[in-house]
């Protein structure tokens, strides 16, 4: 066994393999930046390095920094965790030129599956069912559009060394093309510095629907089954459960051996996934392979028993896989709700923030995968989860009762986060039924539904028990008091109303997310939100309709288009690629006739 290992991640990753380290009795290495120098995970471990600037790119992504910092602790392997350098086949190679062990696939495995165009080629030739679309990328705008007359519409443009959801972007029509070629190219370049796309026939409402695969270096492969993720936003999963409502047996075995075959096909080895895409009439197509482990990993642990980071490293070490297929069995049913410090009321924008209250649900089957406690601020440097809540119960219904139980019990103020969101999501009748509720998810339906638990919801003092509060806005000052009448205890909350200025800010700000408007007037377009802009479409004088994108700001690791709040003429244009901007600030004004 290992004596230490280097984990080159933060947040909540970094602590739930820190968890797995521990109880093998390997010593845990952790690196930070400067913007995480209070972090949790940076505590936990049992020795930590700086690498460098609160940028991710100066610091996380920076590979000397990172391998400097495990030759200084002594450690003689690295586990990446997911995102930053998970999916980095030149930082594995690195790692082994270093003469460190790799805890994750081969180099090529990661190289080959990195590039989504050579995956789709490789997996074709191997039989494995693809997407209809292109092997090679697209080049252009015209060649687009000749697909799309070969193929129809909508087509879905992808960047060639994309995952996570980004670099990703619908056509429905001619029109569109251009601009969403343009958009997908840049978050490739952005994100993956290459602007490579290539195209697939967009399947409609379909189910994404992955498969957990275990590889080891002794020819060994076996499937642990399949995870539901179809819940997402803008190619962002939000909710994961296991089993899939929509996977019987036979299905589980097909498209389980699905999975076995696209890893042998690329010679993998360790936890991986193969992301497939379940149409209506029950076809199952390869979509991408993640060379990492998941986020979403944990339902699988929870309804396997196995702990996958444990496995990645018992085969980083040689070892053969522990068990055969036939001894993977699937118990209950367990569901993951990602807590994302974003506001779903208000377009999901990004909520960073001090975390002032935090209190974990707890009781049987419930799991919290955290980075954050109180007193910590979730940075809008790095992405915009706080925390992963799993639940495991016999079958789907008791998983999904349990998971609103845990999310009442889930008390996080400070920051606005989706718990909300979650609890309006899983009391709807589309995800009782275990629909694909793609309508549901960004509808005006939910949103209100989400703004009224907002409002409804308590505010706990730290010194409150738990089980007392969810997390919501400080719509009003609330105190719980226990009283005795005749023998029968009873909890009276005493509401007090709101303080004026308080009441005058949450109305201002409402009219700003009506209007667009900001400090700059009925004229003004605002950016609602803190970071950094990506692009700027228009220029000064530039005539635009109501709804045209005037900038994109990037913040907590996604997209967010500003738009014109009504037709008119673009003045006093103040921002530029690159530019950091902060909520309301001014972007630019709009004159109309």
């Amino acid at each position: 066994m290992f004596d230490k290992i280097l984990v080159a991640n933060r947040g909540e990753i970094a602590i739930r393999i820190f968890r797995t380290l521990r109880e093998l009795g390997v010593g845990t290495v952790g690196v930070y930046s400067e913007g995480d120098r209070a972090a949790l995970h940076v505590a936990y471990a049992d020795e930590a390095f700086l690498v460098g600037p609160t940028p991710a790119a100066e610091s996380y992504l920076a590979i000397e920094r990172v391998l400097d910092a495990a030759q200084r602790a002594g450690a003689q392997a690295v586990h990446p965790g997911y995102g930053f350098l998970a999916e980095n086949a030149e930082f594995a190679r690195a790692v082994e030129d270093a003469g460190l062990v790799w805890i994750g696939p081969p180099p090529a495995a990661i190289e080959l599956m990195g590039n989504k165009t050579a995956a789709r080629t490789a997996m074709q030739g191997a039989g494995v069912p693809i997407i209809p679309g292109t092997t090679d990328p697209v080049g252009s705008v015209d060649e687009l559009l000749s697909l799309a007359d070969e193929i129809g519409y909508p087509l879905l443009i992808k960047a060639a060394a994309g995952g996570g959801g980004k670099g990703m972007e619908v056509v429905e029509a001619p029109g569109e093309a251009e601009q969403a070629f343009e958009r997908a190219r840049r978050q490739g370049e952005s994100y993956f510095a290459n602007p490579d796309v290539y195209v697939e026939k967009l399947i409609v409402d379909p189910r994404h629907v992955e498969v957990q695969v275990l590889a080891d270096a002794h020819g060994n492969v076996v499937h642990l089954g399949e995870r539901d993720c179809t819940i997402q936003r803008r190619h962002q999963k939000l909710v994961e459960e296991t089993p899939s409502p929509a996977v019987d047996e036979e299905l589980r075995q097909r498209i389980g051996a699905i999975g076995v075959e696209a890893a042998r096909a690329c010679g993998y080895r360790s936890a991986g996934t193969i992301e497939g895409l379940l149409t209506r009439d029950g076809d199952y197509f390869f979509m991408e392979m993640n060379t990492r482990i998941q986020v979403e990993h944990t339902v699988t642990e929870m309804v396997t028993g196995l702990d996958l980071v444990r496995e990645q490293i018992l085969v980083a070490l040689g070892e053969p896989l522990s068990l055969r297929q036939e001894d993977v069995e699937l118990r209950g049913h367990a569901i993951e709700c990602r807590i994302n410090a974003e506001d779903a009321a208000n377009g999901f924008l990004p909520a960073p923030g001090p975390v002032t209250v935090y209190r974990e649900p707890a009781g049987p089957g419930v799991r919290v995968d955290s980075g954050v406690a109180e007193g910590y601020a979730v940075s809008d440097a790095y992405d915009p989860m706080v925390a992963k809540l799993i639940v495991h119960g016999v079958d789907r219904e008791h998983a999904r009762r349990r998971m609103l139980r845990a999310l009442d019990e889930f008390v996080i103020q400070g920051p606005r986060t989706l718990i909300p969101f979650h609890r309006a999501l899983l009391s709807h009748p589309c995800f009782v039924a275990g629909e694909t509720c793609h309508s549901v998810v960004e509808s005006e339906e939910l949103a209100v539904r989400v703004a009224e638990l907002e409002q409804a919801a308590p505010v706990v003092p730290p010194s409150n028990s738990l089980l007392r509060g969810t997390t919501g806005p400080d719509r009003t000052a609330e105190r719980v008091r226990t009283v005795e009448v005749d023998g029968r205890r009873f909890e009276v909350r005493l509401s007090e109303p709101a303080p004026e200025w308080r009441t005058l800010a949450l109305r201002r700000r409402e009219r700003v997310r009506q209007s667009g408007a900001g400090a700059g007037g009925r004229d003004a377009v605002v950016s609602p939100m803190q970071g950094t802009v990506l692009a700027v479409p228009v220029a000064d004088g530039d005539e635009v309709d109501a709804g045209r994108v005037i900038c994109v700001v990037e913040a907590m690791k996604m997209e967010n288009e500003v738009h014109a709040h009504r037709a008119g003429t673009i003045r006093n244009l103040s921002v530029e690629p690159g530019q950091p901007v902060t909520t309301g600030q001014v972007i630019c004004t709009i004159e109309s006739d």
